[in-house]
């Protein structure tokens, strides 16, 4: 049987080896040239970490992972510790410790164990049809392709879902920039071992300890939709939204490359349940764009890819019938998913500045228990519990 997958970001590339597992013939096409990922590193979370250990990747997400030990909030403008508490309950809890890595890096990795010969890179799939058993994507160049199965993992603008749905998905602006990239670890920005937080004012600073002595950093500034700023502008833009901030913000800022920081306008899409079409099936981005406000969206494509993959190996009424059992194993929990990160992206944003000021007051009561059980929360359910 052969899979043809449109797409080769972390769902598309560990959908084809999840498949490769089973027993499938798959070839990945992307659109693009050259894979260069949005956003400079991804929480993969521990139920993300056991879908990578299901396809064989354990020691290679292991070594490229951040010692994430520890997670405290800090007041922003005064440099007030608001809370600080230990991760272990949580990795006790669910069984498996997470990792901030690098994205470009799992990319890489994901690629270079998939293999070439069967990734087409510079392949963009203008359409897709279904005849009969067939499953058929057109490129752009007016050329074929045909397979038993097509699976969409073609990120937010997906071709694919339109096919499904019968129209376009709209995108839903959630109201802030994000402003991310790598900066080397030092003891003036964060502990080497802790997710730092520094919270204010409806914005939000992040650093998460990667491999090879490096932090992922990003900030998160509120701001209406559709401002240009020119890279040159990267410091002194933030310089302004963060006038006022503790010290290590401000270092941050001095120290951070704007050549490669990344700045990306947050969108989501509302939830949706229909990820099929005969043999045509939707992953990852493309059936649940979510915020990354709860560090769920990479995650939920592994766990898609591990899922797909346990449907067709199980059942065995065809592929159409795998395929939908696929979807509603998968939907409920992605849209229950995508819901939650609005929430908090809601909260952490100050869409509502009296809810924002509370859960302010409320983490400088916090032990870590609540947060934790929160992250619990969205952890659990997850195929591999």
């Amino acid at each position: 049987m052969k899979a043809i997958i449109v797409g080769a970001g972390i769902g598309g590339l560990s959908a084809g080896l999840a498949l490769r597992r089973i027993g499938w013939d798959v070839t990945i096409y992307e659109r693009v040239t050259e894979v260069r990922p949005v956003g400079a590193a991804i929480s993969v979370w521990s139920n993300g970490v056991k879908c990578l250990n299901y396809l064989g990747l354990r020691d290679e997400v292991a070594a490229m992972g951040g010692r994430m030990d520890h997670m405290a909030y800090i007041d922003g403008l005064t440099d007030e510790t608001m809370t600080q508490f230990s991760f272990a309950p949580l990795v006790e809890e669910v069984g498996q410790r997470p990792y901030p890595v690098s994205r470009a890096e799992l990319q890489m990795m994901l690629m270079r164990v998939f293999g070439s010969e069967s990734l087409h890179l510079g392949r963009k799939v203008t359409g897709v049809a279904q005849d009969g058993d067939t499953v058929t994507a057109t490129f752009e160049d007016g050329s074929t392709d045909t397979a038993d199965m097509l699976i969409g993992a073609d990120g937010a603008h997906s071709v694919v879902r339109t096919h499904v749905l019968g129209q376009k998905a709209e995108r839903r602006y959630a109201g802030y920039v994000n402003w991310n990239g790598l900066v080397p670890i030092s003891a003036d920005l964060a502990p080497d071992d802790q997710w730092t937080v520094f919270l204010g004012e409806g914005k939000r600073v992040s650093l998460m300890p990667i491999s090879d002595g490096r932090f992922y950093f990003f900030f998160d500034t509120p701001e209406a939709a559709g401002l240009s700023v020119d890279r040159g502008e990267f410091k002194a833009t933030l310089r302004s939204h963060f006038a006022g901030w503790a010290e290590p913000v401000q270092t941050l800022i001095e120290r951070l490359d704007p050549a490669t920081t990344n700045r990306v306008e947050i969108h989501d899409i509302d939830p949706f349940h229909t990820w099929v079409k005969g043999r045509i099936a939707l992953l990852g981005d493309s059936a649940h764009n979510t915020t990354p406000d709860i560090g769920q969206g990479g995650c939920m494509a592994l766990e898609d890819a591990v899922v797909l993959a346990i449907q067709l190996q199980t059942n065995t009424l065809g592929v159409e019938d795998a395929l939908k059992r696929y979807q509603n194993r998968r939907s409920e929990r992605a849209a229950d998913l995508v819901l939650r990160a609005r929430k908090r992206c809601d909260v952490t944003h100050a869409k509502d500045e009296a809810r924002t000021r509370a859960w302010y007051d409320e983490l400088r009561k916090e032990d870590g228990t609540n947060i934790i059980r929160g992250i619990v929360a969205n952890i659990a359910g997850n195929p591999l519990d």
